[in-house]
């Protein structure tokens, strides 16, 4: 039997985000919210895992309430329970706030049963840090595995996995002990089509609240007041001047260098 936890987060369509010019925010209104999809890997690999070993998949998110219709779409794909854990103390919570509400959720699960792994995406597409996941396993004291692109083997006996990580230009095989906490890549595979029962049992299904007391954090630990890092401002880059293309007038690639070259000089790019 092998108990897992996957981290997930509802994020905005970043494909669809705007700045606001006046104030330099995100206008969020009217844009949809979905799964990071970045962790849909990763719910994809714990359902797996419960498939080929038994035990349970438990869904993890930390958000505002209506990032329970996350955790409604991953119970179709095949998990077996959600928590949403929401409490306005946890707004505003940078990546170490975060990672600690986090943690202490999956502490909180695993009094009620062993958590053998825990799973998340390799980055959020609104964050962009991919420090979380990394965060929950130094706090739990779980072995660590990034960028994890096969989980080749799990031992539940042994209490041993091996992963394959893609790195630039190389590939690793870690064997490491558990409980473990993976960030999962995208050629892990992607769920499953949900089917149309799967769908209404998710929304029909009750997500239980955990607030921070549930968790036993102390509100200094999350929020503003625990986040050494905090978003001062956001703005769209300067719009780029279009550049200007120089060619030749009769085609020839050294005669088109020669006038580079010429107008670099001229720029006093560097001297001749």
């Amino acid at each position: 039997m092998l108990n897992t936890v996957v981290c997930i987060k509802q994020v905005p369509d970043t494909t669809q985000v705007r700045i606001d010019p006046e104030t330099n925010t995100l206008v969020r209104e009217g844009i949809p919210a979905i799964i990071n999809p970045f962790d849909m890997p990763a719910i994809a690999a714990a359902v797996q895992l419960k498939e080929t070993h038994g035990g349970t998949c438990t869904a993890l998110c930390m958000g505002p309430p209506q990032a329970v219709e996350a955790l409604q779409k991953a119970l179709s794909f095949g998990v077996d329970r959600a928590i949403l854990l929401s409490d306005r103390a946890l707004i505003g919570s940078d990546t170490l706030a975060t990672s600690a509400a986090l943690a202490a959720a999956v502490r909180g699960l695993a009094e009620e049963q062993r958590v053998d792994l825990v799973l998340c995406g390799k980055q959020t597409i609104d964050g962009d840090t991919a420090q979380v996941g990394p965060g929950i396993a130094t706090r739990l004291g779980f072995s660590q595995i990034t960028y994890v692109g096969n989980i080749e083997s799990v031992d539940v006996e042994a209490r041993r996995l091996r992963c394959r990580r893609l790195l630039e230009g190389a590939e690793e095989v870690v064997d490491a002990p558990l409980p473990a906490l993976l960030t999962i890549l995208k050629e892990a595979g992607e769920p499953r089509y949900a089917s149309l029962p799967a769908v209404i049992k998710g929304l029909r299904t009750e997500i239980p609240v955990w607030g921070t007391a549930d968790t036993g954090l102390d509100p200094s630990e999350v929020g503003l007041p625990g986040s050494p890092t905090q978003v001062r401002r956001i703005f769209a880059p300067p719009q780029r001047e279009r550049g200007e293309m120089l060619t030749a007038d009769d085609g020839n690639p050294d005669r088109a260098a020669d006038l580079l070259l010429d107008r670099l000089l001229a720029d006093g790019v560097f001297e001749e």
